[in-house]
């Protein structure tokens, strides 16, 4: 930076112009969009249209915009890999390289014909074909988040096609070596060269996340500082872009790895929870860039090949996405709407065009073409979408029979993991519920994993965290941690974020369970009353009280309790002391106690 930049930058400060209309524009777009029934992918993209170098001008650099904007890509990918355990991800291989190969050939097979039509080159052809074989993961797993989708048989199946299509990535930017002009004199050791490195850097990625990343986090963990955990999680999902990027692999793929490696990690739903706001923001920010990346005077001046290119296209991978689907045995519905989804270019066509115009494949203009061609399927996807849903609105599925996965989230939640929560656990898991499990203490996460326990990081008392764990799912939330002003948030934050959810607490004595009540929890039970009550209930019977009589007497002082307890919450502690008996000397002064009886409450007894 010069002198005269320098001082011009200190007088000025940071211009910070082109955020404010980038925030703007997502503000004022998207709900308007959803509002219209447009969806917020169009939304985002027309946005960037409009404030863009070929609208508003506001910012004329789109690609500088859309270089940093990849990142949400790469973290939303990072988010779907934790989803994705390696048994579950093993499950998948044979949709991953079975359907997803057979999509992609066809497709590839196809649109390769498109080209051969028109005039070009086969190289060209096929370059230009391929890329468009690539479906954009952001768009999709945008549109599947929205339908909720993600975690049904044809949402999984979508998934596992463009994860081939990322791992696709890598042959593809190979043939564009050997297909360019001298291509063909790259030596086989060159190309062995490069498998190695790819694969060195997946096998070091692998290791790192075995026996690096856990104690990494576990000692963060200790540290209690919430700033050094985000800074952590974002430090992992970049590092393993950087590291397969460097590999010459896709730092998306990258990013999926490394969150697969920690999918099984006990502080899964805090890096999630982390990592999301950086997510959504950077993926809003990305189709941002792809509306402003759209060239219109590239559109103008070639309409008509465009036009051609577009609708040849998207009707060709349409027809063969339906067909693979059909072969594979997918529903006429499913197959349908799998096609309409997946029926655009990718942001990794972008890519490969640009590896293909720097190998002197394919010029300038067509480089430009192709990127236009992608970026308009791109904006008609979500119009398709919505006539899709127009023309075949989804029927109410039948679930007679079928066990409900949902998301792979547990029927209950346990948050907190200590002397409560873990004899909590027993009965739960005795009737094989699904519990999952959260916990702040990293050396008792630790410890009970040498007991068989899974139990995860996470602070419940974050609205992120609750989100993470699946609390919004959960049939019921069990809050048995060993802080009061936790648990009370916890409660809180439960019945305003998911009323419908029951939540019971444990509550340490009669005040905290009464706050407990008025925060609207289910069911509260002080951690010290039954087993009081059944200590003083073996007293009675070492002092041969008569059965039936220890029964009415322990009948009698959970009655009281109630009672007390109703009291209280309408009076305040004070209100519920006639209900207690005591061991005094009766004054003629006092009031009767209820059901006459004996004695007089001269201290109020802990609880």
């Amino acid at each position: 930076m010069s002198a005269e930049t320098a001082a011009h930058a200190a007088s000025h400060g940071v211009d910070i112009l082109p955020v404010v209309v980038l925030l703007g524009a997502a503000v004022v777009a998207v709900p308007l969009f959803k509002r219209l029934g447009l969806g917020s992918v169009l939304g985002y993209l027309a946005a960037g249209l409009a404030i863009g170098p070929f609208g508003l001008k506001f910012i004329d650099d789109a690609q500088s915009i859309l270089h940093v904007a990849e990142l949400g890509v790469v973290m939303f990918l990072f988010i779907i890999g934790l989803e994705m355990q390696p048994s579950r991800l093993w499950s998948m291989r044979g949709e991953i390289f079975g359907l997803g190969l057979a999509q992609a050939g066809a497709c590839a097979a196809l649109l390769t014909l498109v080209g051969l039509a028109l005039g070009y080159p086969v190289a060209q052809s096929f370059v230009a074909g391929a890329g468009f074989v690539l479906t954009s993961t952001a768009i999709v797993m945008q549109m599947l988040e929205e339908r909720h989708a993600l975690g049904t048989p044809n949402g999984r199946r979508i998934i596992s096609i463009l994860l081939f299509e990322d791992l696709a990535i890598v042959p593809l930017l190979a043939l564009v070596a050997f297909l360019a002009p001298g291509g063909a004199e790259t030596t086989l050791a060159d190309r062995l060269t490069g498998v190695a490195i790819g694969l060195g850097s997946i096998l070091a990625l692998v290791l790192a996340g075995r026996y690096l990343l856990d104690p990494m986090f576990r000692l963060l963990g200790k540290a209690r500082a919430r700033e050094v955990m985000t800074a952590a999680a974002l430090f992992v999902v970049l590092g393993a872009a950087l590291a397969m990027q460097k590999g010459g692999l896709s730092m998306a793929m990258g990013a999926f790895l490394a969150g697969v490696l920690l999918s099984e990690s006990s502080f899964r739903h805090q890096l999630e929870a982390d990592v999301e706001p950086f997510r959504g923001i950077l993926l809003g920010l990305f189709f941002l860039g792809v509306g402003m990346s759209l060239n219109l005077s590239v559109i103008a001046d070639n309409w008509q090949l465009i036009a051609v290119a577009v609708i040849a296209y998207m009707i060709l991978k349409i027809a063969a996405i339906y067909v693979i689907a059909r072969l594979f045995n997918a529903p006429h519905r499913e197959a349908v709407e799998r096609a309409v989804l997946m029926a655009q270019g990718g942001e990794f066509a972008f890519v490969l065009y640009a590896a293909a115009s720097a190998a002197g494949i394919i010029d300038g203009e067509g480089h430009a073409m192709l990127t236009a061609t992608i970026i308009v399927s791109m904006a008609l996807t979500p119009l398709l979408v919505m006539a899709h849903d127009r023309l075949m609105p989804r029927q109410a599925v039948s679930m007679d029979g079928v066990e409900v996965v949902d998301h792979e989230r547990a029927s209950v939640l346990l948050i907190g993991f200590g002397r409560v929560g873990q004899i909590v656990s027993q009965p739960l898991l005795g009737r094989a519920c699904s519990i999952t499990i959260i916990e702040t203490d990293t050396d008792g996460i630790r410890d009970a994993k040498e007991f068989g326990f899974k139990v995860h990081y996470g602070d419940g008392s974050r609205l992120d965290i609750l989100h993470a764990a699946g609390a919004g799912e959960a049939r019921v939330v069990i809050v048995a941690v060993d802080d009061k002003e936790a648990s009370l948030k916890i409660v809180e934050l439960m019945k305003a974020e998911f009323p419908l959810v029951p939540v019971i607490a444990r509550a340490f004595d009669r005040a905290h369970a009464l706050e407990l009540t008025h925060a609207g929890v289910d069911f509260q039970l002080r951690e010290t009353f039954e087993t009081s009550l059944v200590l003083a209930e073996k007293a009675l019977e070492l002092m041969d009280v008569d059965e039936e009589e220890r029964a009415a007497t322990m009948a009698d002082i959970r009655r009281r309790d109630s009672e007390r307890f109703a009291n209280e919450l309408a009076g305040g502690l004070d209100a519920g002391r006639p209900l207690i008996y005591g061991n005094a000397p009766r004054r003629a002064s006092d009031q009767p106690l209820p059901d006459d009886a004996e004695g007089v409450p001269s201290v109020q007894t802990p609880h």
